[in-house]
């Protein structure tokens, strides 16, 4: 152990004794035995392949066919061109390996080499779905068909076994590709495919290599896909979002195309959206979904060009003018008021002289056209010019439809009616003219209105009751005035007043007219009050019974003494006394009490004057007379009350 000083020179002894061992005879693995072929049946080259479990770095080999020997060669396959080999007899070929001083042999085989054809293994696989088949296709290594091997299983079910199927190819000349069906799938589904083939035209061919590839699901329905529009000065944004597409599907991108006639290629791309931008004009937007092995139906958008009834009358066109390459014309020729032209006329700035000339040829007289003019700017396409446009204008073919009256009162009438058809119009319409005259009747003249043409209703006044009036119709334009439609109206008689009406005004005028007159009277009481006047009392009926009375002969009886009879008590110059009483309560109360208080004298006179007194009384009667008459006269007095005078006397016979 003195020999070695350190760790590091024990370590260099023992590799230096292990070396020594293995080149004195240490046993290498044997290769396997040797498979040489050509890639195809015209090929001039063999190719021949081995295998080794060592990865030794100085290993060599040597090529044996028969007491042929290609020597030196350092990877596991080696290239011989035919001249160096016996291609129609058999031979013995096999390979030593060459480890230091040790050799190790692979077994010997004896071949025929022009039987022996081994294929690449399957390039550039494209898969595709019919119903439920799978079509696989690759690139043919030679134009002759051969015998395919598959294996698939669904990718979702990594653990089921494998499904095996071994199928003879067809060849698509057309592509240059062999081509195989793999029937009864489902293509709502993916799968793991593993292919390998070998050739037809050789004794014995050999299996090529294994290719393996995933097929997507078939993709069966149209992307759903969401769109939003936003406006920009003459330009719209649109946004399509579509939702994810099955996991099974692999979609590998979604693309979309829209029919515009410049800057057609601003598409913009997300995982799940899409930006475009399209001018004013209608266009057309298709989205598909791609994967490896189909392409979804596409999903149609129809962006509709931008709404023209507020527009005017075109002024002035490109239509005869040279336009730049970044500038396009559109005209769509509108038959009818449906929003999707008949036919669409474009001219691009790209199109030759003799192109546009052959367009503009196609713009049709008095057809209206709704005309674009559209621009590219910054990429994006721009709507700058959008107005109606005849090439040539005429009068209208038809008169207005459906004329109708309605509503007729008897000295008014409503007109309505549609509007001549576009087809009909040949040009734009200023105006509609209204004509009406009446009937039987040669004083009064044809009135005439003209109506807007945006007007599709008219209201006629001022007509007479009862009459029968003929209406004509016609539309106009700056050429000309059209056909005329004609119509009948007939005014309603006139209507008597109605009589509740009428009761109803009387009623009013009537307390209106007593309202004013009190209102007036209160007027004229505070402005001029009324003066007093005396009110006499009517005595005719007490006269006419006083007279009657006077009227009969008295007759007094010698036994008979008439006496005064009073209250007990009580004297004349009382009695007096009460009856000044009773005037004063006279003052204050009304005509009635005045009229009792004179019968009850009246009554009394008349008592006192009555047969059954004594001669005796009627003699202190005659001494009180003064005071009855002082009573009556007092009575007679004028007797004022609240400013008013009324005299109370009476004519006594």
């Amino acid at each position: 152990m003195e020999l070695f000083k350190n760790r590091s020179s024990l370590h260099g002894y023992v590799m230096f004794m292990f070396l020594t061992t293995l080149s004195k005879g240490f046993a290498c693995e044997a290769p396997s035995s040797p498979q040489c072929f050509r890639r195809k049946a015209e090929a001039t080259v063999y190719t021949c392949e081995w295998s080794m479990n060592t990865t030794q770095s100085d290993m060599t080999f040597e090529l044996y066919f028969n007491e042929t020997k290609f020597g030196n060669i350092k990877e596991t396959f080696h290239n011989v061109v035919e001249e160096q080999l016996i291609q129609s007899r058999s031979v013995m070929i096999w390979v030593e390996a060459h480890i230091g001083n040790s050799t190790c042999k692979s077994p010997k085989t004896s071949v025929i080499l022009q039987d022996i054809v081994k294929y690449e293994a399957p390039q550039n696989i494209s898969a595709s779905w019919l119903k439920n088949n799978l079509s696989l296709s690759w690139i043919a290594t030679e134009k002759y068909p051969a015998v395919a091997e598959v294996w698939f299983r669904r990718d979702e079910h990594p653990t089921e076994p494998w499904g095996k199927r071994i199928i003879s190819t067809t060849i698509n000349n057309n592509k240059d590709q062999h081509q195989v069906f793999v029937v009864n799938l489902q293509k709502s589904s993916a799968y793991q495919v593993q292919i390998r083939h070998r050739s037809t035209m050789v004794k014995k061919p050999l299996w090529s290599a294994w290719s393996q590839v995933v097929v997507p699901a078939e993709l069966v329905h149209e992307p759903n896909v969401t769109m939003t529009i936003t406006h920009f000065n003459g330009t719209r944004k649109v946004t399509l979002t579509w939702m994810p597409m099955p996991v099974g599907a692999a979609v590998r991108n979604v693309t979309s195309n829209s029919s515009q006639c410049i800057c057609t290629k601003t598409v913009y791309h997300n995982d799940h959206t899409i930006y475009t931008f399209v001018s004013y004009s209608a266009a057309n937007i298709s989205v598909i979904a791609k994967n490896d092995v189909s392409v979804s139906p596409p999903a149609i958008l129809r962006v509709p060009a931008e709404p023209a009834s507020d527009l005017e009358a075109c002024n002035k066109t490109l239509a005869d003018e040279e336009i730049n390459r970044r500038t396009c014309l559109e005209w769509y020729e509108l038959q009818d008021a449906s929003p999707v032209p008949k036919n669409v006329i474009t001219l691009t700035g790209k199109m030759g002289k003799r192109k546009k000339k052959e367009v503009r040829k196609n713009l049709k007289d008095y057809i209206r056209y709704l005309y674009f003019e559209h621009r590219c700017q910054h990429g994006r396409p721009q709507t700058v010019k959008m107005c109606f446009f005849y090439q040539k204008e005429g009068v209208p073919l038809k008169e207005p439809q459906e004329v109708a009256t309605f509503d007729e009162t008897d000295i008014s009438a409503d007109l309505s009616w549609k509007a001549i058809p576009l087809a009909y119009q040949q040009g734009f319409l200023t105006h509609y003219r209204l004509c009406w005259v009446k009937i039987s009747s040669q004083d009064e003249p044809e009135a005439c209105h003209n109506i807007p043409a945006s007007e599709t209703r008219y209201h006629l006044e001022n007509l007479k009751a009862g009459s029968k009036y003929n209406i004509t119709l016609a539309g106009v334009t700056q050429v000309g005035e059209g056909p005329e439609a004609t119509a009948i109206i007939n005014t309603k008689p006139g209507k008597p007043m109605n009589v509740w009406l009428s009761f109803g005004l009387l009623f009013v005028f009537f307390l209106f007219s007593t309202t004013c007159t009190v209102v007036l009277k209160k007027i004229k009481v505070k402005i001029f009050p009324p003066v007093p006047k005396p009110v006499i009392t009517d005595f005719i009926p007490h006269q006419s019974k006083t007279q009657e009375i006077l009227e009969k002969k008295e007759e007094v009886h010698d036994e008979l003494t008439l006496l005064k009879l009073y209250p007990e008590g009580k004297s004349v110059s009382e009695e007096a006394e009460d009856v000044r009483v009773v005037r004063d309560e006279w003052d204050d109360g009304t005509d009635e009490d005045v009229d009792h208080d004179r019968s009850t004298l009246e009554e009394c006179s008349d008592d006192c004057s009555s047969p059954g007194s004594t001669d005796e009384e009627q003699r202190n009667s005659k001494g009180e007379i003064t005071d009855l008459e002082q009573v009556d006269n007092e009575l007679a007095m004028l007797i004022y009350k609240n400013g008013l005078v009324f005299d109370m006397k009476t004519e006594l016979p």
